[in-house]
């Protein structure tokens, strides 16, 4: 007989909007509708019920490394943001080395085929050097449609995205090549112009690499990639909301002009999220992570983050004042429609799988569920 747990009484967040004093219906591994007489009853009266958090980019946690980690470390970092509420995630990589990206990429697209991660994410190395933040700038090449298409390849049909500077030579035709081949075309770390840009969207890029960052700010005469991105419905925008990477007013501007439905909260963790201050490296840059800020040692660029997705949805929902239910898409819906996952994940709604998050009335996490499992039991206690 298939196992039943029956969650009553918290503020539930669905794709309709938010029903108090709701209930919840988990079967084995799915969500459903209904439930057998006395199937047991777990009481979150006072917390709310929402789905699993779903990070398109994310580059490791717990101490590890999704570009250079064993297979055991892969595992720890995802398992370590699944304490935070990621259920679903994407490993991202940096700049490296095109073989050794093509041997990652095969090595990692293993776990993608056991549902371990969501698939593979190349933010690099087909970016800009004027723009290149935490990344090897020897290493960094323009966007061979060949070699683009060389690294897809390799990730055997679990190539999720790809961070492009468009402008570069080859930028046009490897997004084609990517949205021909049903992989997300990002524009991210460029010094693209504002025609540049929507060049490449007409191309068929969908996504924005971490709004803002890595890339001209808005002018008055020159707006650049943020106006042509903030304004096209076909683009999502990803957001860092961890506090360092972005000023309030502009998330608040990125959620005005693209509205909730265009907006995808990302991690852009690396490795110390969830584990600590101390020197790591993020590819074949050393990095200090200091008050839980993580720079590179040698000119100081912002690396990453250390951000889990339960602060970033605490922050929108308390010091940015944006509506739960705004940030339950941004968190969950949105990037799992981009991934194409939305069948399965992103919402709380029967058929799909039990993935959702607890959290108390301060928006802290009190229980994780993945796959109908509770990673952290609510009757537990907290995350620290």
């Amino acid at each position: 007989m298939t196992d039943h747990k029956v969650l009553t009484g918290a503020r539930v967040v669905l794709p309709t909007g938010t029903v108090e004093n709701g209930r919840v219906i988990v079967a084995g591994d799915r969500i459903t509708g209904s439930a057998p007489e006395g199937a047991p009853a777990v009481d979150l009266t006072g917390h709310w019920l929402v789905p699993g958090f779903v990070d398109m980019h994310n580059h490791g946690g717990g101490g590890a490394s999704f570009t250079s980690g064993t297979v055991d470390e892969v595992l720890k970092g995802v398992h370590t943001h699944r304490l935070h509420g990621t259920t679903t995630v994407v490993a991202s990589f940096v700049t490296g080395e095109m073989d050794f990206l093509s041997r990652r990429a095969g090595l990692l697209s293993e776990l993608a085929e056991q549902g371990e991660i969501a698939g593979l994410h190349f933010e690099g190395p087909f970016i800009s050097p004027c723009r290149k933040g935490a990344h090897d700038e020897t290493l960094l090449r323009d966007p061979d449609p060949a070699e683009v298409r060389k690294l897809i390849d390799a990730a055997r049909g679990q190539a999720k995205m790809v961070t492009l500077a468009t402008e570069l030579p080859g930028g046009l035709d490897s997004v084609r090549l990517l949205a021909e081949h049903g992989v997300i075309a990002a524009i991210g770390h460029t010094d693209a112009t504002y025609e540049q840009t929507v060049q490449a969207i007409d191309a068929g890029a969908t996504v924005a690499t971490h709004l803002y960052n890595a890339m001209p700010g808005l002018g008055h005469r020159a707006p650049g990639p943020v106006a042509a991105l903030l304004e096209d419905e076909r683009i999502t925008v990803e957001l860092i909301n961890d506090g360092t990477h972005l000023h309030p007013a502009a998330l608040e501007l990125a959620f005005h002009h693209a509205g909730p439905e265009r907006v995808a909260f990302i991690t852009d963790a690396m490795d110390a999220a969830g584990f600590g201050d101390g020197r790591y490296m993020l590819g074949t840059l050393e990095v200090e992570v200091k008050d839980s800020v993580a720079r590179l040692v040698e000119g100081g660029s912002i690396a990453g983050s250390t951000l889990t997705l339960d602060r970033a949805f605490k922050r929108a929902a308390t010091v940015d004042g944006l509506p739960v239910e705004a940030v339950v898409q941004a968190i969950s819906a949105n990037p799992a429609r981009l991934l194409g996952v939305y069948d399965r994940v992103g919402s709380l709604e029967p058929g799909k799988d039990a993935d959702l998050v607890v959290l108390d009335a301060g928006f802290d996490v009190r229980g994780v569920m993945r796959k109908g499992e509770w990673i952290v039991d609510p009757s537990a206690g907290t995350v620290a």
